[in-house]
């Protein structure tokens, strides 16, 4: 019996030291990856600091929850993702465990500009569908708006399904602002009490958004002629947005490491396409970049499209796009 009782009492310790610590004021929000994060703490500020889900450089693609998290899921009022094609891993316990919550998936979003997923890995300057459009090639053809839906009865005949989006939407400002627009629409609604200070934080936020887009397009406009590799397809939106020139990605899936045949086309790649840099991103083996580039006139280099290494709040989304635009530049300037 004694045995039994001090089972029950471990089990609820456990239970009680993986329940999130939620604030008493406010709707109890959770928020998949760190960019998103970041804007919904800057709605919220003054109001309630939002959960996130994957820390570091956890990656959306496969990602294993720990209980508090699951536990965070469950008790959520509000749950904040991208979509479907890039929280795969979070697709089955959100609709299980977030049953009761309010949905936004952001890629849902009337007014959120998509762009097509690019086949393959490698693509000529002339055909990788998204760079050269400049500054303002934000709505090229390609980039077409979605209707809006936001709860737990969203369309499932989306063609999120199908994959035909990129799903790195919040590399792109003006998506961020679209954004920030819509949750604190939707928080406003949840939470009334709070609505004046949420909208009143998105307007900041936006003025914030507007001005990091004018200063990234003056800080990339030096790079827009410079061909360079990626680990794997997750820019195209910053590309489209200020212009950039990308010749291919290094793999199509990030989990999944390229043979030898392969790196041997890109490889001759690199030569051919006169790629001034390779990038790698801080979650992954960088070894491969440098077997690539051996032997070429290839510089190495790192971006961050998640803010793996940096800390969580209203400032990473802010962060983690300077970062970008300096890590392009100092690899690719220096040609």
């Amino acid at each position: 019996m004694r045995g039994l009782i001090l089972a029950s009492l471990v089990v609820l310790i456990s239970l009680s030291l993986a329940a999130p610590a939620w604030a008493q004021d406010g709707p109890r929000i959770v928020v998949t990856i760190g960019p998103v994060h970041s804007l919904v703490a800057g709605v919220t500020e003054g109001v309630v600091e939002p959960q996130l889900i994957m820390q570091g450089a956890a990656s959306p693609h496969a990602f294993a929850m720990r209980p508090s998290q699951a536990m965070a899921l469950q008790q959520a009022d509000v749950i904040i993702r991208v979509g479907e094609t890039l929280e795969t891993s979070l697709d089955r316990p959100i609709d299980v465990l977030g049953a009761s919550a309010r949905l936004i998936t952001l890629d849902d979003i009337k007014g959120m500009t998509l762009l097509p997923a690019r086949e393959g890995g490698v693509w000529e300057s002339h055909d990788h569908g998204s760079a050269g459009h400049g500054h303002e090639g934000h709505g090229h053809d390609e980039a077409k708006p979605k209707s809006d839906h936001d709860d737990h009865g969203h369309d499932q005949t989306h063609d999120k399904h199908t994959g035909t989006h990129n799903p790195h939407i919040w590399l792109d400002p003006k998506n961020a602002i679209v954004a920030v627009d819509h949750i604190a629409r939707v928080l406003s609604e949840t939470d009334s009490a709070n609505a004046a200070q949420y909208q009143a934080n998105a307007e900041r936020l936006k003025t914030k958004l507007t001005k990091l887009d004018a200063e990234l397009a003056e800080q990339t406009k030096p790079l827009a002629t410079k061909p360079y590799l990626v680990f794997h397809d997750a820019y195209p939106y910053f590309e489209n947005r200020y212009g950039l020139t990308p010749a291919g990605a290094i793999t199509v899936s990030p989990e999944r490491q390229p043979g030898a045949k392969r790196i041997g086309e890109i490889r001759a790649k690199v030569r051919d396409l006169g790629a001034v840099c390779v990038f790698s991103e801080p979650q992954f083996e960088p070894k491969l970049i440098g077997t690539i580039i051996e032997g070429t006139s290839s510089r190495a280099g790192v971006l961050d499209p998640l803010g793996a290494n940096l800390e969580p709040g209203p400032d990473l989304y802010f962060t983690l796009m300077r970062n970008m635009a300096v890590a392009l530049g100092g690899c690719l300037e220096t040609s």
